[in-house]
Parts: C-alpha cells; structure tokens; sequence
C-alpha cells in the first residue's frame, strides 16, 4: 500500500489490508499521527492526544475484530478511556485521566480499533456547532470559516478531513447527524439502548441520549454498531432485538418501502432552499430505486415537545454540573461556565418533579405518535438540518436566557431532537452538496429498533450515487 492512498480507504478497506499484511497497524496508526499533527492546526479537531499509547497497543497483539489495526478517536463526552481525561469542553471539569474503560470504550477497542485520543466538543455537549471556549472552534475542513456542527463536532471533522476513517459520537438531540450533515458523511443514531453505558451510567439524559460513530461509508457505520450493540445486566430499559450482524444482514436489498418526506419544518416553516433541494434530489433517487415516495410528516406538537425536551435536558444538566460538584468539592458560580451553560444550569435548578414527570409524559406521547406515523409509512425523509452549515460564530454562546439562546439553534435543527424523544433510530446521508461546496445531508428517521431498514436503504443510495471516496482534501 501506498502511505499516499490512506485517505482512499474506508475502516473496512484499511483492516482488509493489516489482515492481508499489506500494511501493519503501526503504518496506518503513524500516518494517522501525521496526519493528526499536520491538519489540527488548521481544524482543531483534537483536545487530548494519547499517541504514545496507541503506538504500543498498534505493536502489540491485536484483537481479532472487523477494524483490527483502524486508527480512531473517541469525542470528550463519555467513553472514558484509561488514561484520558473526559472534560465535555467544560472549564469546571478537572483534566484527571480516568482509572478505567467504559464499556463502550472496551467494545471499541475489542473490534480492534486503536484511540488516539479525544476530540473536540461544545461545552457539555448543548449546542449544534464546536466551538467553546476552553477549546476554540473546530472547523469545518470543506471550508474552515463554517461550523462543524456539534456536538461530535471534532470527530467529524477528524473523519471528513482523512484523518481517521471513523469516530466516536453520541446523540442527544442531533449529535452524530448534525455534524454528519455540516462535513458530509454518514451519521446513524441507532435505537434508545441498544448499546449499554455500563458501568457509570444506566442511561444518558433520561435515555435521549445514545452513542454510535460518524463514518464516510454505510458499511462502516453498521460494523461499529454491531461492535458496541448488546445491553448487559442492571441497564434501566434493553431494545428490541438485533440482527446477528447489522453489517451482514444489511447487504440484502430493502424491500419496496413507502417513504414520506418533507421539505417543512414541524411549525410548517420551509427549510433553506439549499435543504429543500436536498430532500427532492433524495426523494427521487428514492424513487428511482423503486421505493413509493409521498409528501407527508408525523403529527408532533412542536410548542408542546420543546419545553419538555429542555425541562429533561436542564434539568439532567443541573444534577450533573451538582455531581461533578460534589466530586471535586467545588462550588458552581456563573464565571467557571459559557452563559449558555449557566443559563440553563439555572433553568434546570427550577424545574420542579412534577414539572419533569409531566415533560417525561410528553416524551413517551411523542413516541406513540411517531409509532402511529410508521404504521404507515416504513421511512420518513427530511433535512437533516433546516440551513447550510453556518459560519462560525453565528450562535450566542454568552446569552443565558434559554430561550432567547435556544430559538436559534432550534430553527437551525428542527428535526433531530425529535428522534431522541422517540428513541427511535435516524440516519444522516450525504448526498448533496451546494453550489458553495457544503455539504447538506439529508435525514431519514425508521420506526422504534429498525435500523436495519435505514441501513439498507443507506447502502442501496450509496450504490446508486457514491459518495465514500469524497473527503476535503486540505492545502498545509
């Protein structure tokens, strides 16, 4: 293999060569290095580097895993990994390397994959774009002035600059779609539970939140999840079964499915134009695959849904920002946070239990709501986003009133939270990019545990208009 042809390959394609011994893990861990060093100055992608580590385990004995050898990065929200600090871009947060694995971070490392270190983050994870203060803005590698979406913000970038052919991301309301979409690859949010948080956590944020990878192929995405897919004894809620192997069973064509899609956000607004025309490009590709394709959307009350989605995130923000507290034997005051941040940590220290029951109770409406929808239709279609990837800078990170803070970035993302009240699986496909060279990602939401449906459809569009071999290649 030729070092220049690094980029080229997908994770499978880069483990096919260390299993054919065409190249050693040392090779593509180096390169990966180099490539790290290289471009973060111009991206900042990274926040911790564990280089030295990933150099020794790349020497050492491999597990026997789809990505034996496959250079990767885990994103500074959860999936502590010994020896590395998890600070969620937070100033409040102590760098103290953790003692120990996460499962998750267990289930990475036994596919074969080799961390190179953390990458970087909104502070707490709350916003769509990376661009905090403790750690300065990633930016976007297919044009550096723009976001890259938030809050796996770094992991996309990494992925979509040739660093890394994957990465680590978590969803709670967009997380691994949202940046997917700003840097062109594939996002798939799988099921609430279907992988476990054991041992620190039974869930995240109340179950809205759930971890996976941003990837630049569809194959990719569905051998990660059957890496960390399975729940364990003492977790709070399982999902529905798998398949054995997500990456086996998706390479059966889908059947004819009826896909509704939608080029209006839930309040009746029209997305961006540049939005619009993603979806309509889709739909048709869709068509043409044989699939029947309508106008239609699920009946969701939005005024209702978005206070109790932000009463569950504040609220869940608040415990969290008290434990950390009492851990570290600190005091919470408004000058060690992002006013955003403070804000909402205020707004979360008034919700009441009444108040958070109720906002549960609007959470599980939502979801049969979304149920009721996928009786009739298999797939819904729309933006993934309601704009083109904005220019860094575009969002108030220092306005604490969580609504004025939050309108902004709700009309910017009006879909993806939705799926994180309903627990159900969605994917980011890109498979559009405007006339100035952004990507815009188009969002396909499957009923409760199918992600195999998104999956099939996934590879079938893949097929039909290619995309994995496109990454932004960037002048130093």
């Amino acid at each position: 293999m030729a070092i220049g042809d690094y980029a080229q390959y997908d994770g499978l394609g880069l483990a096919e060569l260390v299993a054919k011994k065409k190249v050693k893990p040392i090779e593509l861990v180096d390169e990966a290095i180099a490539r790290a060093e290289r471009l973060n100055p111009k991206l900042n992608f990274v926040v911790f580097k564990d280089y030295e580590r990933a150099r020794d385990a790349a020497k050492g004995k491999l597990p026997k895993g789809r990505f034996a050898g496959v250079p990767f990065f885990l994103k500074d929200i959860f999936a502590f990994a010994t020896g590395m600090p998890t600070r969620q871009a937070a100033r409040f947060i102590p760098a103290l390397p953790s003692d120990h694995d996460s499962l998750l971070t267990t289930r990475f490392r036994s596919a074969g994959l080799i961390p190179l270190g953390k990458t970087n983050v909104p502070e707490f994870g709350l916003v769509p774009t990376t661009e905090s203060k403790l750690y300065g803005p990633a930016r976007n590698p297919w044009n550096r002035d723009h976001s890259t979406g938030g809050s796996s913000g770094g992991s996309a970038a990494a992925v979509a600059g040739g660093i890394v052919p994957l990465a680590h991301a978590n969803d709670g309301g967009g997380s691994i779609r949202i940046p997917a979409s700003c840097c062109g690859l594939v996002g798939l949010k799988p099921t609430r539970a279907r992988h476990s948080f054991a041992p620190d956590f039974g869930d995240s944020v109340d179950g809205l939140a759930i971890d996976g990878v941003v990837s630049r192929s569809v194959r990719d995405s569905a051998a990660a999840l059957d890496a960390i897919a399975g729940g364990v004894e003492g977790d709070p809620y399982w999902a529905p079964p798998a398949p054995p192997s997500y990456l086996e069973a998706m390479k059966r064509k889908p059947k004819r499915l009826r896909i509704a899609f939608s080029t209006r956000k839930l309040d009746g607004t029209p997305v961006h134009a540049d939005c619009a025309a993603a979806v309509k490009a889709a739909a048709k590709l869709c068509e043409a695959q044989g699939h029947a394709v309508e106008e239609g959307a699920p009946v969701l009350d939005q005024g209702m849904l978005i206070p109790a989605f932000m009463a569950l995130w504040s609220a869940n923000l608040a415990a969290g920002i008290d434990m950390i507290a009492r851990l570290t034997g600190q005091t919470a005051k408004a000058e060690m946070f992002e006013g955003l941040t403070w804000g909402l940590y205020q707004a979360g220290k008034g919700i009441s239990a009444s108040d958070y029951l109720m906002a549960k109770m609007a959470m599980q409406q939502a979801a049969r709501s979304a149920a009721q929808f996928h009786e009739t239709y298999d797939l819904w279609l729309t933006a993934t986003l309601g704009l083109p990837p904005v220019k860094l800078g575009t969002f108030d990170m220092d306005e604490r009133d969580p609504v004025k803070s939050f309108a902004p970035l709700i009309d910017y993302v009006p879909f993806t939270a939705m799926q994180n009240v309903t627990g159900q699986p969605a994917i980011n496909l890109p498979l559009h990019w405007n006339k100035s060279g952004l990507p815009i990602g188009v969002h396909f939401t499957a009923r409760y545990g199918d992600e195999l449906t998104l999956l099939r459809l996934a590879a079938e569009l893949e097929k039909a208009a290619p995309w994995a071999h496109r990454y932004a290649e960037i002048k130093v």
